[in-house]
């Protein structure tokens, strides 16, 4: 897909884009969220942990005969061993905001967990009430830490429990999760993404069907829109029907017209032609003469419309390997005398996007053309040269012309060689009529000595 195909505006785009833009969202955030849920649902099972120590704590301190705090015998082998990553110590407010250890786990061994200003505050503010944050703990490990104010029997001072874990496990499990999550919703966009553009693609099917249709009726293939559309399609594709009905009116209408033209124009011309006729004279072949260019341009000029009407009709489309056959027999005959020997070739499945007859009389001039005026050898060869057009080129092996003529003998009614037979409409013939049918006609040399004529046309599927 190039540049300016990506430029220009997709349904099937914009609605994948718009369905993948709002389901990715809707995934990112919903991945945020859960993943936030985790952590704290993870950090509140923590949390639980360190409050039921502190409450171990506080249910088994007591207060000694001097006023010390006695801590608990407690059960937990991590509280013993040394920098083991679980920690407890009972202290009491010191003023501005510090705590003064009393008591201390055997893991802190000489170390003390330290309590910011702020959660002593806010302990003092809300005695009995735990209050969570972090820490570095010894050896710089992440702490979750809980502390707690109480006051103990037998002792007027306040006292503080502190408890911290290290949290390094939990943070393991958050990324882990984060990670697992990451991956699925990945995956589940990924599939999403599959699935609106399957969906798209499915759903807009019979618009790609449509279009499909419509291709075939301007190949000729078909004559009109023939499927079963959707509800949302059916009224497009009686509109497309009536339409091309009425185009297919609209050229008829063309050549009832242009025939009844011709008709109307060739009578009063035949009937002065055999008038002068009658009165042999040199008034009579002035009016002769020129009553027969006056038949020769309005059959020329009659042609051309009705070229001009075919090639926006319907659609019909021509084999050329069978018109350029049978203009290779006739032509054969005609120069029988001379001896013309016509070699040519083309691919059973090349079609002309047009009707047969001008198709005939395209092919049929340029190889007329060229047996006149070759010396024995006429070339013609046809084949597809892109996705909408095929060329046609006919060479002879005669004296050829000239580049600086060849613009001239294409103007309606130049001739090359004044004294032979022919009105000079030849080329000029082929020149209009594959322009009305949006083609080309160029001449050139060839390398069997002559002239080579080569015609650009459109082209019809097979």
């Amino acid at each position: 897909m190039n540049l300016e195909a990506l430029r220009r505006p997709s349904l099937v785009r914009r609605l994948v884009i718009l369905a993948a833009g709002w389901s990715l969202a809707v995934l990112l955030v919903s991945a945020l969220v859960l993943a936030l849920l985790f952590q704290q649902a993870a950090l509140r099972r923590f949390d639980q942990g360190l409050t039921e120590l502190i409450d171990n704590l506080l249910a088994g301190a007591t207060v000694g005969d001097r006023g010390e705090v006695i801590a608990p015998a407690l059960t937990d082998l991590r509280a013993l061993r040394a920098y083991s990553g679980k920690y407890w110590q009972i202290g009491e407010p010191a003023g501005q905001g510090r705590i003064r250890v009393l008591v201390r786990s055997r893991s802190l061994w000489d170390s003390e967990l330290p309590t910011p200003a702020k959660v002593v505050e806010t302990m003092a503010a809300q005695p009995g009430k735990p209050a969570p944050y972090d820490i570095r703990g010894p050896l710089g490990e992440p702490l979750r830490a809980m502390a707690s104010q109480a006051r103990l029997p037998g002792r007027a001072a306040p006292v503080v429990f502190v408890a911290a874990e290290d949290r390094t496990p939990v943070n393991r499990d958050i990324r882990n999760f984060i990670a697992a999550t990451a991956i699925a919703f990945i995956l589940l966009g990924v599939g999403l993404i599959a699935a609106v553009v399957l969906q798209v693609r499915v759903g807009l099917r019979p618009l790609f069907a449509l279009r499909r249709e419509v291709a075939s009726v301007r190949r000729g293939q078909a004559e009109r829109l023939q499927r079963t559309y959707p509800s949302e399609l059916l009224p497009l594709a009686d509109e497309l029907n009536a339409l091309m009905a009425h185009n297919q009116e609209v050229v008829e209408r063309q050549r009832t017209h242009v025939g009844n033209l011709a008709h109307a124009l060739k009578t009063p011309l035949s009937v002065i032609v055999t008038e002068a006729a009658q009165r042999p004279g040199p008034l009579s072949e002035v009016v002769s003469r020129q009553a027969e260019t006056m038949r020769q341009q309005v059959d020329h000029h009659l042609r051309r419309a009705r070229a001009a009407a075919r090639s926006q009709g319907s659609g019909e489309r021509t084999a050329v390997a069978d018109v350029l056959d049978e203009l290779a027999r006739t032509l054969d005959r005609i120069h029988r005398d001379k001896g013309v020997a016509i070699d040519w070739d083309a691919p059973d499945d090349l079609w002309f996007q047009g009707e047969r007859q001008d198709l005939l009389e395209i092919a049929g001039n340029a190889m007329e053309n060229a047996c006149k005026w070759c010396k024995g050898r006429v070339r013609v060869r046809a084949a597809a040269s892109g996705p909408t057009t095929l060329r046609l080129l006919i060479e002879d092996d005669g004296k050829g012309l000239p580049p600086n003529r060849r613009d001239e003998v294409v103007r309606r009614g130049a001739r090359l060689d004044e004294d032979a037979p022919g009105s000079g409409l030849g080329l000029s013939i082929i020149d209009e009529l594959a322009r009305a049918y949006g083609g080309a006609l160029t001449l050139g040399d060839t390398t069997m000595g002559g002239l080579a004529v080569e015609l650009t046309l459109p082209r019809a599927d097979a």
